[in-house]
């Protein structure tokens, strides 16, 4: 896959790759998909619980219950 960038756009992933250690244009454009996907996975996943029901409350005593799990599970 070959992709056509301006020279302002060039200049700057040029600038990228030599000063964050990338050893190509291609190693740095895959990073940018591999986050690209990850933040798409993580909206879909923030989407999905927002449409979801609450599981439980998370109040003061939720929290409560939780911190003496931890406490518990430390002293094991």
């Amino acid at each position: 896959m070959n992709i056509s960038l301006p020279e302002g756009l060039k200049g700057f992933v040029d600038q990228q790759v030599s000063s964050r250690g990338y050893s190509s244009s291609s190693e740095y454009v895959r990073e940018l998909i591999r986050k690209d996907q990850d933040r798409q996975a993580l909206r879909g996943l923030l989407l999905e619980g927002a449409a979801s029901p609450p599981a439980v409350t998370a109040d003061a005593e939720y929290f409560d219950r939780l911190r003496d799990r931890v406490r518990e599970a430390r002293q094991r």
